[in-house]
């Protein structure tokens, strides 16, 4: 059986918070098993500094996070993909490039942080309530029997993942 671990793409338009925070969480949850990438539709160029802050405080790495463009993934070197996870509704709405491999696919909407007002007190609250929605799901998603299922109940279930809260 193949040991090399699955590469997980987690788009968002800006990728600056809710994708960000996926790649990170899933990185160490994943304890190896994993490679999480994320990107975005419109990448905005930075990461938002309550992700980072949220992140370092909770001690998951952040020094090789940045904000990019899902084209990079669509590239003739780039890792092939075996998931690729929408965490936006916008992204999730839009056409993705074509991801060489036919990855499963499915989307995850996470309510967005950044788009948060108010004080900082009240956007950081904003941003932990995504981190540990992301928390749980990717929790289910790393105990998923992968080498019991197939292609189409693996694909089920990780859009299942989806719908919970």
């Amino acid at each position: 059986m193949d040991e090399s671990p699955f590469n997980v793409l987690f788009l968002c338009t800006g990728n600056s918070a809710r994708s960000i925070l996926a790649e990170s969480l899933l990185n160490v949850l994943g304890k190896g098993r994993f490679r999480a990438f994320s990107a975005g539709s419109h990448p905005g160029g930075r990461v938002n500094p309550f992700a980072l802050e949220l992140l370092e405080k909770n001690h998951f790495p952040t020094g090789e996070l940045r904000s990019k463009s899902w084209d990079e993934f669509a590239q003739p070197a780039a890792p092939q993909l075996d998931f690729v996870i929408t965490v936006c509704d916008n992204a999730a709405g839009e056409v993705c490039p074509v991801w060489p491999g036919q990855p499963v696919t499915a989307h995850w909407g996470i309510p967005d942080p950044a788009a948060v007002g108010g004080s900082d007190e009240a956007r950081r609250h904003a941003f932990v309530d995504a981190m540990n929605h992301l928390q749980r799901r990717i929790s289910m998603f790393v105990s998923l029997p992968f080498h019991t299922l197939d292609g189409m109940r693996l694909q089920q279930a990780v859009r299942e993942i989806g719908k919970a809260t």
